[in-house]
């Protein structure tokens, strides 16, 4: 993995989970000082991103710049150090030998936006807990 690891993360529709996931996961990279890049996508993307997730990200200072719930492509997978789906399966977007991380225990955000955010949180503290430790040569 190189220094400044790319993650993807992919929902069903691209529009809740992935999205606070990658916002939340380059912010909380960033406050440990490492640096990671992390996108989005779904596999039956929505038009557009869910606007109780686009509230709460605004409100913690999250731009999305314009960004969209987007199919999630081969290309896309081929170019991240790390797949992390949110119990979905990536079809034909996964290429045959490639793993992906499944965080199907994250509970979905129509239920509680709190809930889902504090699992995917977690997770992501285990997961940049592992990248930051130092690396056996």
């Amino acid at each position: 993995m190189s220094d400044h690891p790319h993650i993807l993360f992919v929902c069903l529709h691209g529009a809740a989970k992935s999205v606070l996931a990658a916002a939340d996961c380059e912010r909380l990279a960033a406050s440990r000082g490492l640096r990671v890049t992390a996108d989005f996508a779904g596999t039956e993307p929505d038009a557009d991103i869910a606007p109780k997730v686009a509230a709460a990200l605004a409100v913690d200072g999250v731009d999305l710049g314009g960004k969209k719930p987007r199919l999630v492509t081969r290309e896309d997978v081929a170019r991240a150090d790390r797949v992390v789906a949110f119990g979905c399966d990536l079809g034909a977007a996964l290429p045959a030998g490639v793993a992906i991380d499944q965080w199907a225990d994250v509970p979905a955000v129509s239920d509680g936006l709190p809930a889902a955010r504090a699992a995917i949180h977690a997770h992501l503290e285990r997961l940049l807990e592992e990248w930051g430790r130092p690396r056996r040569g």
